[in-house]
């Protein structure tokens, strides 16, 4: 591309030198010409006035000598009322053409060695018609033809030269970046995902650059939604193998309730694995597209029923409160469901047995609230808790299940709070966005609530 534009930029400025100086050069020299031929005109006029008068031979000689050009200037007398012919200076035409310019009367210019002639008739008292030869050299006609030529080329050459620098200068502007953002699709090809192109460059290339970073972005991002996916995925494994590992703890000894267990550990201590290697995925939830949505109600009532069969072996008492009537919400249900199983296997996972727990939900007219709360021992640090991947550290534990739920509270532009239960324990609150906001992105968003019903009644179940 770069010496295209500079093949492009030497042809173009050479047809427009070329264009200009050529007709340029023509006028000069014909400018040179005229001035030449005006200066003979003159000479010849300064001899006109003493033909009219007088024409005695010493006489005329003193007004040619006197015009300074007797050497280069010739008077032809014609003949008649007893005069011969008379010729004064070096005749340089021929008679031919002296005698057509008598004839015609008037001045004509014809060429003869070394240069050109001037031949102007003059009128004489006696009513004939001399003819003044006022000789034009060569080197006259061409004075300073050549200086100008020599000029005008040094000024083409001079744009032609500075055309081609210009042009290779925007071709350099143009590769640059052209080659940068083929480097940067290389690498971001060869698997550098942090590879990025400056945007810079004309318009064009800097949009290209932008592009270029906006898709590698794309790219990072659906990496890390994959992994994420990954992570969420397994982490739904752990709901069915918190069953099995509860329920292998009633099989009794035996080889087969051994090699059960051994394979409900190995599996967990998989799901484990796949989960922390996927676990530093960047979260994004996109938000529920119209229509989509399920009822909170339904889903609460149906998890609480999975969940209670676990929760009567280990003695706990359970509670479920505002789930009687339809509670519709703009998340998909298997959403929904992979969240509370996510916070009610943290209650089961993290508390002793016989611990208490409950589900509230609350309805408003612009948001829905999801209480799961606890009798157990509390989370210290709620802050560390939220933090995707980092866990409680303790055995089994990846820290994406609160994620889980942050995601799906963040998707309709809500959030999710850790505090103090009323049971004395954990109270995990989901607030459910219901006005159709766009999701929050880039961090933990707090959002601007309208208070209303709902926060007087989740108020008034606090003060229980």
């Amino acid at each position: 591309m770069r010496w295209a534009l500079v093949k492009v930029s030497l042809a173009v400025t050479t047809m427009v030198v070329v264009a200009f100086a050529v007709p340029l050069g023509l006028v000069i020299r014909e400018l040179a010409r005229d001035r030449a031929f005006s200066n003979a005109e003159r000479e010849a006029a300064a001899v006109a006035p003493a033909l009219s008068i007088t024409t005695d031979r010493d006489q005329l000689e003193r007004v040619v000598a006197s015009a300074g050009s007797d050497a280069g200037m010739a008077v032809h007398l014609p003949a008649g009322d007893g005069q011969e012919a008379l010729e004064l200076g070096r005749r340089r035409a021929a008679e031919a053409d002296i005698a057509a310019v008598r004839k015609l009367g008037r001045a004509s210019t014809t060429g003869v060695t070394g240069g050109s002639t001037l031949l102007q008739p003059v009128a004489l008292s006696t009513g004939k018609i001399a003819v003044v030869e006022v000789y034009v050299p060569e080197s006259e006609v061409t004075n300073g033809v050549g200086t100008a030529w020599a000029v005008l080329a040094a000024v083409g050459v001079a744009l032609i030269l500075g055309s081609v620098a210009v042009a290779d200068r925007l071709g350099v502007r143009m590769v640059r970046p052209a080659q940068r953002l083929v480097e940067g699709a290389h690498d971001l090809g060869e698997g550098r995902l942090g590879a990025r192109v400056p945007e810079e460059g004309p318009t064009e290339l800097r949009l290209a650059a932008v592009a270029f970073n906006s898709m590698a972005d794309q790219v990072v991002q659906l990496l890390a939604n994959e992994r994420e996916l990954a992570a969420d995925l397994s982490h739904r494994l752990r709901t069915p193998l918190t069953v099995l590992r509860l329920n292998t703890a009633s099989l009794g000894e035996g080889p087969a309730a051994d090699q059960t267990r051994t394979a409900v550990e190995q599996l967990e201590r998989e799901v484990d694995t796949i989960i922390r290697t996927a676990r530093e995925a960047k979260p994004q939830t996109a938000a529920a597209g119209p229509g989509a949505g399920c009822d909170a109600a339904e889903v609460v009532r149906e998890r609480m029923a999975f969940w209670s069969a676990l929760a009567e072996d280990e003695g706990r008492k359970w509670r479920v409160a505002g789930a009687d009537r339809p509670v519709r919400i703009p998340v998909a249900r298997a959403d929904l469901a992979a969240a509370l199983d996510a916070l009610l296997g943290n209650v089961f996972r993290h508390t002793a047995e016989g611990t208490a727990f409950a589900v509230d939900v609350h309805n408003g007219e612009d948001a829905v609230i999801v209480l799961v709360s606890d009798a157990g021992p509390g989370i210290p640090d709620p802050e560390a808790a939220m933090a995707r991947g980092r866990g409680s550290g303790s055995d089994g534990s990846t820290g994406l299940g609160l994620d889980i739920v942050r995601r799906l509270a963040e998707s309709t532009g809500g959030d999710v709070r850790i505090g103090s239960s009323v049971l004395g324990g954990t109270e995990v609150r989901i607030w459910i966005q219901l006005d159709g906001r766009a999701p929050a992105t880039g961090g933990h968003r707090q959002p601007r609530r309208r208070p209303g019903r709902l926060a007087a009644v989740y108020h008034r179940s606090r003060s229980r």
